[in-house]
């Protein structure tokens, strides 16, 4: 049997997608933007976004007053580059530790370094991987670990579709944060029903709190819609329908 040999890629072919557009280094601490999932450094998005309100990279619209609210950690591409990128992640933890402590200061630790020193069942991986024996995390290490967003107020929803064109979702009662956004509706609606996230603006999202529904916007929190349109305890009945625009 002839056998082939594996191409070979070069770390400069990935390089327009693992480096940061403002800083034109590695990512480190990749974030992305919600609406259009370009990544960046954190601390680089972050000071961008200080005085601008739009993504650096297709010049979308972020948010008009808030769009540090529209960024979240891609931990899966940031996994990639530091696998891809020799030596990368050791130079980084040490730049950090140099930094701290020429402040006289303890490095906080990173988000990579949490999950590292956690294993899959939330105990800290340090101990003799031989006998099974763990020591249990410290209180410090626990305060560190990412909760997404299980502490924060949650808001119930009832997802129905809008129209016989749009199949029902096998999962309609959803609780949720109350700080996620209609564009998060929008997205879990795109991929569950249309299995295709990127097609979520063809997606609107109405509350049936009258005949017709109220359209909701994107950016609008789901604690504003249920404060300003639905004041109950049951779950808030939403619909999904296709943008009108576009059909």
């Amino acid at each position: 049997m002839q056998k082939y040999n594996e191409p070979t890629i070069l770390l400069s072919d990935l390089n327009d997608y693992i480096t940061c557009r403002l800083c034109k280094g590695y990512l480190i601490d990749a974030v992305s933007i919600t609406e259009c999932l370009h990544p960046f450094c954190k601390s680089c998005i972050v000071k961008y976004l200080e005085e601008r309100y739009d993504c650096p990279s297709c010049g979308i619209l972020i948010h008009q007053s808030h769009p540090l609210n529209y960024i979240s950690y891609d931990r899966t591409l940031q996994d990639i580059v530091y696998k891809v990128v020799p030596d990368l992640k050791r130079r980084e933890r040490q730049r950090r530790q140099d930094f701290y402590c020429s402040m006289g200061k303890s490095p906080p630790p990173s988000e990579e370094l949490v999950r590292e020193r956690l294993s899959p069942n939330g105990l800290d991986s340090s101990g003799d991987a031989s006998t099974g024996q763990f020591s249990s995390p410290s209180a410090s290490n626990l305060s560190h670990a990412p909760d997404y967003h299980r502490s924060d107020e949650q808001v119930n929803v009832h997802l129905e579709p809008g129209s016989d064109s749009l199949e029902p979702l096998t999962f309609k009662y959803l609780r949720l944060s109350s700080r996620a956004t209609v564009t998060h509706l929008r997205k879990y609606v795109a991929q569950q029903v249309l299995h295709d996230i990127s097609r979520f603006r063809d997606i609107d999202i109405f509350i049936q709190n009258n005949e017709d529904g109220t359209f909701l916007g994107r950016d609008h929190i789901l604690k504003f819609v249920r404060v300003v349109y639905w004041n109950d305890d049951e779950p808030m009945p939403l619909q999904y329908r296709f943008n009108q625009t576009l059909y």
